[in-house]
C-alpha cells in the first residue's frame, strides 16, 4: 500500500504514492515550497484558550466535532468551512478567554465555553456487576450523540479522560440516567487578545493571515504587524483585513460584506484561504466564490473601477455567479522603486515564494555549514538557479536564464551578496481587440 498521497504543484515529495497538485512545507532543498497555509483568530464556543491550534483539512473533515465541538455541517463552523475552501492547513486561535468550564458531579468539560453545556453523562450498571463488586458503564454524550463509553469501571478513578471531559476522580460514582454539565461560559474578546495572537504567530510560517475584526484599530494593528514581519523580520505573508486601505503590498482589503449587513467581515475567512491557497503560478482574478454566504455585490461599474483604483479586493456579479473582481492588494503609491506590478497578488506570491524558499534553503543548508569560498558560492548559485528554473517551468516567471543570478562575496568574509533578476508572470485579465470589417 502506498504511503504518500494528496496534491502537489512541484515534484518535491518524499514518500511513494500518487500526488496531484501540492501539499508539503518548505524544506532545505532548491525545490519550491507549497502554499495553502493560513492562520486566523476566531471567537469560539469550544477549544483551548491562549493556544494555537494546527488543523489540517483532512482533520477538519473527519474530526471537526472533536476539535471545535460541532459537527462539520453546524452553523457555528461556517468560518472554518469558508477558510478551508482553499487552505490546506490553518493555525486557529481562540480569541475569547477567561471562560468557565461546564461541570456536573462527575466531570468538567475539557475546555471552557457554552458548548460544554451540551454535554451530559449517563452511568448505568455493568452486566458483570455483582452485589459484592459493583461495576458501571459510563457514557459521555454531546447533544444526542454518544462520544465516549467506558465499561466495567468500579470508580471514577478508573476512567480515562476523553476528548470532551475530565473526570473528577475524587467524586463518588453512582447510577444516573442523564446528568448535564452546566454553567459553561465563553468569556469575552478583549482587544488585547489580538495582540496575544500576533505575538504567538511570530513563531509560525504561513502564507496568509486573516483579521476577522471590523474595528479599524485592530485592522491597523494587523497591517502594522504584517509590514514589520515582511520588512524587518523577513517573513513573507499577506494579511487580509476588512476595509483597511493600507497602501501596502502585504495587506489585502476586502470591501464587500454579506447581504443585509453594512460592516460584517464574514468574508475574511474565505479570502484568507484564497490568498493562502492560490498557487504561485495562478491568479484569483475571476475566481468563483464557492462559499456559503450571500454577498452584497450592489456596486455600479464606476464604483467597481474606483474600488480597483483604491486597492480594494472586491466581488461582483457575472450572470448567476459571484466572482472575484481582481486579485489585488492595497498598494497604489507607484514609485520608481515599486511599479504597479506590486499591486498584483500573483506578483507578490512569486516574490514571496522566492524570498521564503531561499531563506529556508540558506538557513538550513548554508549558514554555518558551507565555506564562503568560490565553490561554496557556486553551490548557492546553482541552488538559486535550479529554484528559479522550476518557477519558470510552471510559468510563474519568464525570460529567466542563469545569467540573471550572481553570487559574490560581501564586505566581510561571512557575507554573500546575491543579485537576482526575475520577471513574474500574471494571468490574462484584459483583452484589447480590434476587429476590421471588410
Amino acid at each position: 500500500m502506498a504511503l504518500g498521497g494528496g496534491t502537489f504543484l512541484t515534484q518535491n515529495k518524499i514518500l511513494p504514492g500518487a500526488y496531484i497538485n501540492f501539499i508539503s512545507v518548505a524544506n532545505a532543498s532548491a525545490t519550491l515550497s507549497d502554499r495553502g497555509i493560513a492562520t486566523i483568530p476566531l471567537d469560539m464556543n469550544w477549544g483551548p484558550e491562549n493556544q494555537v491550534m494546527t488543523v489540517e483539512l483532512a482533520d477538519f473533515l473527519k474530526n471537526s466535532q472533536k476539535i471545535f465541538g460541532y459537527a462539520y455541517t453546524a452553523d457555528e463552523l461556517k468560518p472554518m468551512r469558508e477558510i478551508f475552501k482553499h487552505a490546506k492547513t490553518v493555525y486557529f486561535f481562540r480569541l475569547n478567554a477567561s471562560g468557565v468550564k461546564a461541570a456536573n458531579t462527575f466531570c468538567t468539560a475539557k475546555y471552557p465555553g457554552t458548548r460544554g453545556n451540551s454535554l451530559r453523562t449517563v452511568i448505568t450498571e455493568n452486566e458483570n456487576s455483582t452485589s459484592e463488586a459493583k461495576l458501571y458503564d459510563v457514557a459521555t454524550y454531546l447533544d444526542t450523540v454518544q462520544v465516549d463509553l467506558q465499561t466495567g469501571v468500579a470508580s471514577l478513578a478508573d476512567l480515562k479522560p476523553n476528548d470532551y471531559v475530565d473526570w473528577i476522580t475524587g467524586a463518588s460514582i453512582s447510577l444516573t440516567a442523564s446528568l448535564p454539565l452546566k454553567n459553561g461560559t465563553n468569556g469575552t474578546v478583549e482587544d488585547a487578545a489580538y495582540q496575544t495572537y500576533l505575538d504567538k504567530m511570530e513563531a509560525y510560517n504561513f502564507n496568509a493571515m486573516g483579521c476577522p475584526s471590523n474595528k479599524p484599530t485592530i485592522a491597523a494593528l494587523f497591517a502594522a504587524f504584517c509590514e514589520r514581519m515582511r520588512d524587518d523580520v523577513g517573513k513573507k505573508f499577506q494579511v487580509v483585513c476588512f476595509r483597511n486601505l493600507a497602501d501596502y503590498e502585504g495587506v489585502v482589503s476586502v470591501k464587500n460584506t454579506i447581504a443585509g449587513e453594512t460592516d460584517d467581515p464574514a468574508l475574511i475567512p474565505w479570502v484568507t484561504g484564497v490568498i493562502a491557497g492560490t498557487a504561485v503560478n495562478k491568479s484569483a482574478t475571476n475566481m468563483d466564490y464557492d462559499g456559503e454566504y450571500s454577498i452584497d455585490t450592489d456596486y455600479t461599474q464606476t464604483e467597481l473601477e474606483n474600488g480597483i483604483k483604491e486597492g480594494s479586493f472586491m466581488f461582483h456579479q457575472v450572470d448567476e455567479k459571484v466572482v472575484v473582481l481582481e486579485d489585488i492588494n492595497t498598494f497604489i503609491s507607484v514609485t520608481d522603486v515599486k511599479s504597479s506590478d506590486f499591486s498584483s497578488n500573483q506578483t507578490i506570491r512569486v516574490l514571496d515564494q522566492i524570498a521564503n524558499d531561499i531563506a529556508v534553503l540558506f538557513g538550513k543548508k548554508y549558514i554555518g555549514k558551507v565555506p564562503n569560498d568560490a565553490s561554496g558560492r557556486v553551490s548557492l548559485w546553482n541552488d538559486i538557479v535550479k529554484h528559479h528554473t522550476e518557477l519558470q517551468n510552471i510559468r510563474a516567471i519568464e525570460n529567466f536564464t542563469s545569467d540573471n543570478v550572481t553570487v559574490a562575496q560581501g564586505d566581510t568574509k561571512k557575507a554573500v551578496v546575491v543579485t537576482d533578476y526575475v520577471t513574474p508572470v500574471n494571468a490574462m485579465a484584459q483583452l484589447y481587440m480590434t476587429v476590421y470589417v471588410q
